[in-house]
């Protein structure tokens, strides 16, 4: 099965490291978020790539272009510029880089790779949300299911603590954040069949995959969720940037299943 990944967008939400590079590019523990995302997935063996450009896109591809430069000891001779590349860490990752549009909306990236998928079931993720999601497990309950499209179903770590209440003000209960104050999200990691191409027959270069293409198959009751427990994160702002480095550097990563 391919691995669609959207990687397009402009991040304006963490401007502050997207003013020379796609979000995707930015660096957990020296590594760009999409490379640990690629390596979730290859360490499940899905190793074939196709990745939705838009935003600076052309970042993304001199980091593949050049990955042996990035991840590997080299000598150079200047004389007669000739290369020596010593102990290179490649990947099994084959990856297809294409351009789908600065303003493009991520159901009219999707559309527009819809060549590179061919007819069979694939999957599709964000390039900025991190997780320990079994996908072997994902991919059974796709299968078993037999919808046109799973999505993983999350519960992301509340920011804020709960109160209960009563009509006059008075508070009834005080919690900390919690969970169970939190309802099941969108968290990527989807599994698709073809047939969601179906939903997806006008032009959807204005259309957010999350709105109509997912309202239509809702309807059309072939949506189902996969809930998954275990740690999930977006890194949508700064500070999740660096609350992902820290549980890098300090080898507590969840979702380094590699």
């Amino acid at each position: 099965m391919k691995v669609v990944i959207f990687a397009g967008g402009l991040g304006t939400r963490i401007s502050e490291e997207t003013g020379t590079r796609p979000k995707p590019m930015v660096e957990i523990g020296g590594k760009p978020i999409l490379w640990h995302i690629m390596k979730i997935y290859s360490h499940y063996g899905y190793n074939e790539f196709i990745v939705c450009l838009g935003y600076k896109g052309y970042v993304i591809k001199e980091y593949f272009m050049n990955y042996f430069l990035h991840n590997s000891d080299i000598s150079i001779d200047l004389a007669t510029n000739k290369m020596e590349i010593h102990d290179s860490k490649a990947e099994s990752f084959k990856v297809t880089l294409v351009e789908t549009g600065i303003n493009t909306k991520t159901a009219g990236r999707l559309q527009r790779v819809r060549k590179y998928i061919g007819n069979e079931d694939f999957l599709l993720t964000y390039g900025d949300g991190l997780s320990d999601i079994n996908l072997h497990s994902l991919v059974e309950y796709h299968k078993k299911c037999n919808k046109f499209a799973t999505v993983t179903a999350v519960q992301p770590d509340a920011r804020f603590g709960g109160m209960d209440l009563a009509s006059d003000g008075v508070v009834n209960e005080f919690r900390e954040k919690s969970k169970k104050d939190v309802q099941w999200v969108n968290g990527g990691f989807f599994v698709l069949k073809p047939e969601i191409f179906q939903f997806m027959q006008e032009d959807m270069d204005e259309i957010m995959w999350e709105d109509e293409p997912l309202e239509r198959l809702t309807e059309a009751q072939q949506l189902i969720a996969y809930k998954h427990n275990g740690f999930w994160k977006c890194m949508d702002a700064l500070r999740d940037k660096i609350e992902l480095n820290k549980l890098w550097n300090d080898a507590l990563a969840p979702w380094k299943v590699w």
